[in-house]
């Protein structure tokens, strides 16, 4: 007989879903150290491999994780490997992060009204994803909708060097397939964008609705063709002496400033 309190519909499940939903597990020893050093961030847990070398830096992480009240715990590598997710980096150290500002697309639709979003789809370089949380944290935008899957991870040594700490600053809408999520949006009233050198309109000549989305695409073949149907309307970011495009994080930079609310 099943337990209740793990079934997909029990309160208890849905709430300790929740919960890990938010959690960001993050790699690397220095990334693991500054984030251990940072009072702004709610820690969960510090994982170690028992590999470990004995190490002043090891050491300096235990004594901050006890200060803070975290709970230590020890694996052998294979496991913390699984912890991490990327063995080849995370140099023996992982931290669990809750990170507040995670939520689910459902649960941002029903606390906004009005709201400019970038969505990512297939954007596979860290460090990109890192700089368009940067630009969206520092502009006027007031969410990145992030898949699960085919997207580089939101915490990586990288995207949190390339965020320069703003990672935390707004709200990171995580959804299992971008294509379900943008369809809610639209439900909901949002009007979805996405970039074509060959639209009829720039991108700062529109006067954007109050519920507005942009669809930011792969570094290689731009948006999916399935997310391009989806979407209301093709912008142009306007070139000169032939370039023939930009640089993703340097297109959702002129995005998130492109207009007043």
């Amino acid at each position: 007989m099943k337990n209740k309190d793990h079934s997909p519909d029990s309160r208890a499940y849905r709430q300790k879903k929740a919960f890990y939903d938010r959690v960001l597990t993050l790699y690397g020893r220095n990334p693991v150290l500054e984030a251990l050093k940072d009072p702004s961030l709610t820690i969960h847990r510090l994982h170690l491999s028992r590999s470990n070398k004995p190490s002043k830096e090891l050491e300096e992480m235990k004594r901050r994780a006890r200060e803070r009240g975290v709970e230590i715990l020890e694996h052998d590598k294979a496991k913390l490997s699984r912890i991490s997710r990327n063995a080849r980096q995370d140099q023996g150290v992982a931290l669990d992060i809750i990170a507040k500002n995670i939520m689910s697309p459902d649960e941002f639709i029903s606390n906004n009204m009005n709201y400019r979003l970038l969505a990512l789809d297939r954007i596979t370089n860290p460090q990109n994803v890192g700089m368009i949380l940067r630009s969206a944290a520092a502009g006027r935008i007031d969410g990145v909708l992030i898949p699960a899957k085919g997207t580089a991870p939101v915490v990586s040594p990288l995207t949190v060097k390339a965020s320069a700490g703003t990672l935390f600053r707004l709200p990171i809408l995580r959804c299992d397939r971008l294509s379900h999520a943008l369809a809610s949006f639209r439900e909901a009233g949002a009007k979805l964008y996405t970039l074509d050198s060959h639209a009829s309109k720039n991108y700062d000549e529109i006067d954007y609705p109050s519920k507005c989305i942009f669809v930011l695409g792969n570094e290689s073949d731009g948006v999916a063709p399935e997310i391009v149907t989806l979407c209301d309307e093709r912008i142009a970011i306007p070139m000169n002496r032939g370039v023939e495009s930009l640089n993703v994080a340097v297109t959702a930079a002129l995005l998130a400033f492109c207009t007043d609310k």
